[in-house]
């Protein structure tokens, strides 16, 4: 299904022309009315005339995260404060959050974006969508709610819960579809499958995490379910920036509200088609906090090719890794997300875990910290050995590796909430 077939079904010629004018009115806003912006643009040499259309946005200064966390949260709006409706933040686990400003119409149009996504995944004004993210400064069960009351559909804010109560409730509203994390739904699929026939859930829509293929098949076959990714950021507009159809071939950029690009970290130039690189965001219609050529820090690819579907906006490729948190231990590349996402599967409770790259008279060395509560009673846990077991097994599935294993004493490993373990590079390169 599509909702908005006359936009996403563009031709690219289109497309092109849309975006182009678009874009020569965003770049006379930021020029005018963003200043750290208009600097940027004056530091190249650079006036709002010498933007005539798509061509030219090479020509213009990219966006960056310390940009906005340098002029967050109003040195970036590029209306009055009196037209801001609400302020969201990052989620972030490394450094400080960044604080963005939605005007009305960005709400809608961040909306019609998920929107289009619950439709890729073929719900539509006839289910009951579940929302199972967190509610507040994060972006994921807002903008996930106004997109299931923008299809017409009926929304269970369930937001996050006991497991007891999510299952009542998706079995008394006769539930078909879920918006959530995927490590989340992985974590309640024992409970939901032992339900049987009582649940109606047909389709899940997860996003805020990279998760693999593999998991996304493993979830459906053992809810007898379907599926899709979703992806987005605070920056841009929460999620619904990107979505997943049936092809699982990519998912689509709202090309009529964002221009994506992929350049290549190191030469800043753009790459083509099917190679990875940094991807890149221009908000063409967003009001707030308008962004161009913003560095996401996420590395995917993408495609220009019309997809089977129909649609004819671009696809990415599923970004499971950033610019800035991998690292090498002995030639081996270690992915902070992977390992923390194997980590959710690990169902010990009272016990904390840290990765930590070291290096100790000059060899790199990847220990595994594991942290029990100070009252954790050893007596009545046999099941130690099958904890490190798992922890190891856990981290060569996904780093390749087999760390070195250290107990250490309670209240030495601090993490963010709703995680497991954190992954940190403590080696010195300088």
């Amino acid at each position: 299904m599509i909702w908005n077939e006359a936009r996403e079904c563009i031709s690219r010629d289109e497309l092109m022309e849309l975006q182009g004018r678009c874009l020569v009115k965003l770049v006379n806003t930021m020029y005018y009315n963003v200043e750290y912006y208009r600097k940027k643009m004056q530091k190249e040499g650079l006036e709002p005339g010498d933007i005539k259309g798509i061509d030219d946005l090479y020509k213009l200064p990219f966006t960056t995260q310390e940009d906005l966390r340098n002029n967050s949260p109003y040195n970036i709006l590029a209306v009055p404060k009196s037209e801001i409706i609400r302020y969201q933040a990052t989620s972030e686990t490394t450094g400080e959050g960044k604080m963005v400003g939605y005007t009305r119409n960005d709400i809608e149009i961040w909306s019609e974006c998920v929107a289009r996504c619950i439709y890729m995944a073929g719900l539509n004004r006839n289910d009951t969508i579940q929302v199972a993210y967190n509610y507040g400064l994060f972006t994921g069960g807002i903008g996930a709610h106004y997109g299931v009351e923008k299809v017409g559909a009926s929304v269970v804010p369930i937001s996050l819960c006991n497991t007891n109560k999510m299952l009542k409730l998706m079995q008394n509203l006769e539930v078909t579809g879920i918006m959530c994390t995927p490590s989340y739904l992985m974590h309640v699929s024992d409970e939901i499958a032992g339900c049987g026939d009582k649940i109606k859930l047909k389709v899940a829509i997860c996003g805020s995490e990279s998760w693999p293929d593999e998991m996304r098949v493993e979830i459906e076959n053992k809810l007898g379910i379907k599926a899709f990714d979703i992806y987005g950021m605070t920056e841009i507009a929460g999620p619904g920036v990107a979505g997943d159809c049936e092809y699982h071939a990519g998912m689509h950029i709202q090309e009529d509200f964002f221009i994506s690009e992929v350049i290549d970290t190191e030469t800043l130039e753009k790459v083509p088609d099917g190679v990875e690189g940094e991807l890149v965001f221009t908000t063409l219609l967003k009001e707030g906090t308008p962004l161009i050529r913003y560095r996401s820090n996420d590395i995917s690819s993408i495609t220009h090719e019309k997809c089977q579907c129909g649609r004819t906006f671009a696809r990415i490729d599923k970004p499971y890794r950033k610019t800035d948190d991998m690292f090498v231990v002995r030639g081996v590349s270690v992915y902070p997300q992977k390992i923390a996402a194997a980590f959710d599967k690990i169902e010990y409770e009272n016990v904390r875990f840290m990765l930590k790259a070291e290096r100790i008279k000059g060899i790199d060395e990847l220990k595994l910290l594991i942290e029990f509560e100070r009252d954790y009673n050893f007596a009545e846990h046999k099941d130690i050995e099958s904890l490190f077991e798992d922890a190891k097994t856990a981290i060569k599935k996904s780093a390749g590796v087999i760390p070195q294993i250290e107990v250490v004493p309670a209240g030495s490993i601090k993490l963010g909430s709703n995680k497991k373990i954190v992954v940190i590079d403590s080696r010195k390169y300088n």
